[in-house]
């Protein structure tokens, strides 16, 4: 695998990681947060939800989508 898919998948993880923090800090499930998306106008389905946050590949819209569902106005980078 070249260098640069390796540094992409690291970050792809980390902001996996961040989001999974951020839902299990609220004590939020993916069946909530796809209630929420859908509020707000993006409709998912918990399944859609679980497998993007598995795969971790999603975009920095739906990251941030996702924090504004769920409240969260700040988060932390820090491992």
């Amino acid at each position: 695998m070249p260098k640069d898919v390796e540094v992409v998948n690291d970050y792809e993880t980390k902001a996996k990681n961040i989001l999974k923090a951020e839902l299990k800090r609220r004590g939020i499930t993916y069946g909530q947060l796809a209630d929420r998306l859908t509020m707000l106008g993006t409709p998912e389905t918990e399944r859609n939800i679980a497998n993007k946050i598995s795969r971790g590949s999603f975009t920095t819209a739906f990251f941030l989508m996702c924090m504004d569902a769920i409240g969260a106005n700040s988060v932390s980078l820090e491992a």
